[in-house]
């Protein structure tokens, strides 16, 4: 089964349901440039993972080789959605100009980013909020320019979407990705320049795995929850669409409403004093 059409407002072509062992052939074929980058940046999380387990030094309390792992995983993660929407133009606008500036501009910064996180962590020396000399705090500061160009291309990416929407998709899955894409950069690049000069606290009791305070003053869980706006929204619009829920973009939107109202809460929280 390759598709399903659930309601009369749903095209024949929308797929409903695409096998696992398909989700790589289906990337590369929406946007291989991308997915090839994101295929070499998973490649890179077994050598890591290697270093993670032969070197033991630590930084604020995690092993050097953590972070390079975290920032892999998580530009690989946006370049995979990336590819992923950039399937929903046509293909004059899969292979036009601004897709190629996309793809080109996230490729290049996301490299940046990890190329000297990683060096960082191979020197046993912090990448973020090391500024004790001139050169760390040059390249601090391309780093948040880094970072902003890789949440930058996501509004990009929803402008070319809403000039050229694909009447094969339902309005309300259309809809969440265009918001999905737009929060990631709204929410992602905001608590991002907050937290760039907001160090989080360190010592005391943490979310195992992720390395969060439990004691407030921590802006990460609002950069994790604002970045993977792109993911969970649209996951949501295709669901309503899949199920034929009449009222989809109602349910978008009120989705959308909920997710925001998370994202201030933990905005609020890591924002206060740390206890």
């Amino acid at each position: 089964m390759n598709a399903l059409t659930l309601n009369a407002d749903v095209s024949p072509r929308f797929q409903v349901f695409i096998p696992l062992r398909r989700w790589p052939a289906e990337l590369w074929a929406r946007e291989p440039r991308l997915a090839a980058f994101a295929a070499l940046l998973l490649a890179l999380l077994v050598p890591m993972a290697l270093a993670w387990g032969i070197d033991d030094r630590v930084l604020r309390d995690a092993n050097v080789w953590i972070k390079p792992m975290k920032f892999a995983f998580s530009i690989a993660v946006l370049a995979l959605t990336t590819a992923w929407f950039a399937g929903l133009l046509p293909a004059a606008q899969r292979h036009g100009r601004a897709m190629s500036w996309i793809v080109w501009l996230l490729i290049g910064s996301g490299s940046f980013e990890l190329s000297y996180i990683t060096l960082q962590a191979a020197l046993g020396q912090g990448s973020h909020y090391n500024i004790g000399d001139a050169y760390h705090m040059t390249m601090y500061a391309l780093m948040g320019i880094g970072a902003f160009v890789l949440t930058v291309t996501q509004p990009i990416l929803a402008w070319q979407l809403y000039r050229h929407p694909d009447p094969t998709q339902p309005q309300a899955y259309r809809q969440a990705v265009m918001l999905g894409l737009v929060l990631t950069f709204a929410f992602g690049a905001g608590v991002g320049s907050l937290l760039s000069g907001l160090q989080p606290p360190s010592g005391g009791a943490t979310v195992p795995l992720f390395g969060w305070s439990l004691g407030g003053g921590d802006l990460r869980p609002a950069h994790f929850v604002g970045i993977h706006s792109e993911q969970v929204l649209p996951m949501t619009g295709f669901a309503a669409a899949a199920l034929g829920i009449r009222r989809a973009k109602t349910l978008v939107w009120s989705a959308a409403l909920a997710y925001t109202a998370l994202f201030a809460v933990l905005l609020a929280w890591g924002l206060r004093a740390p206890v």
